[in-house]
């Protein structure tokens, strides 16, 4: 297995939220970033939002002192949880947060702004679990932005409006119907990404499409449980132990066995919150013959041990239903 592919594979999204958003001219929408002065419980940052330009145009901003840029009708684009954004009709417009306005009718449709040209977006949200938030940060550059000329556009394009008419008009299957496409529609996002040669800029993308540390992703990825150590990963990558060790750290931020360690805690994690293993044959397919070694390097990564992670109550489990868009909430 690729480690693009066993990233794929862990990181399935928890629930969706789509509203289709009908803006006249002049108009201004902003979400800011969560912060610590939101109090507990205030933000979200496991959610990835994304968008599409269904009719006309608009400017995005992504943070604080990004450029504006220009989007037209098929353009999509991904955020990266945490960032703050702007969509206006023009760079001048003054904004108004997301959480101040009209919510969404009994259809999922935002209705706002003025009385000038209208601009069609399908926004939304996609909710991944906080053991995911780790990989995600790594994964995500801050913004994803694929252009409706590009080549991986329509079939994007085409996940997004699926989405939004399976959520629009639910029927018989629809909560599997929406989780899956949402599936896809992310995939398809990371797809465009890579396929437009900018994934030199974000660290794990680096890493895995770098011609000597991407073997050794790849080996670590494809065979979790194997008792790899600083010497076995550099034979695979063709290098020395300190070259290894050097470039692995340039393009990560971190050790190549500590990276190992928290991608078998993400894994680990999953496979704890599912309950159908016991814990010893869960520290057994992550690499770890003992379970109190399994135990303890889960409770360093994670923050509780494996027991603990396992009985706890939580929220991040896939909706039984789309939600009501009346109840939509951008905060």
């Amino acid at each position: 297995m690729d480690a693009i592919s066993d990233i794929f594979r862990s990181m399935h999204i928890e629930s969706v939220v789509q509203v289709r958003l009908e803006a006249g001219a002049p108009w201004g929408l902003t979400q800011h970033a969560p912060s610590a002065k939101d109090g507990p419980g205030a933000h979200l940052p496991e959610v990835v939002h994304f968008g599409m330009v269904a009719r006309g145009n608009c400017w995005l901003s992504v943070g604080s002192s990004a450029e504006p840029v220009a989007l037209i009708g098929g353009d999509c684009f991904l955020l990266a949880p945490g960032s703050s954004f702007v969509l206006r009709d023009h760079p001048r417009t003054r904004p108004r947060s997301m959480c101040e306005i009209i919510p969404a009718d009994k259809r999922g449709l935002l209705q706002y702004g003025g009385e000038g040209a209208v601009t069609s977006l399908v926004l939304g949200w996609f909710k991944f679990s906080e053991v995911s938030l780790k990989p995600l940060q790594r994964l995500l550059p801050q913004l994803i932005l694929v252009k409706s000329e590009q080549a991986h556009s329509f079939a994007l394009q085409s996940a997004v409006q699926m989405l939004a008419s399976e959520m629009a008009e639910p029927g018989p299957g629809s909560e599997l119907l929406v989780n899956r496409l949402a599936d896809v529609l992310f995939v398809q996002c990371i797809r465009a990404h890579i396929a437009s040669h900018a994934s030199c800029a974000n660290g794990l993308l680096r890493a895995i499409f770098d011609p000597k540390i991407g073997l050794a992703m790849r080996a670590m990825h494809d065979r979790i449980a194997e008792p790899w150590t600083l010497g076995s990963l550099a034979e695979e990558a063709g290098m020395s132990r300190s070259a290894f060790a050097a470039r692995f750290k340039e393009l990560m931020g971190e050790t190549p066995l500590d990276y190992l360690t928290s991608w078998r805690m993400f894994k680990a994690g999953a496979m704890v919150r599912n309950g159908e293993a016991k814990l010893v044959d869960v520290a057994k397919l992550v690499g770890y013959d003992s379970d109190a070694a399994f135990s303890k390097a889960f409770k360093r990564v994670v923050g509780v041990s494996p027991r603990v992670y396992r009985q706890q109550p939580t929220s991040l489990v896939r909706e039984d239903r789309p939600p009501d868009p009346a109840r939509v909430d951008f905060t």
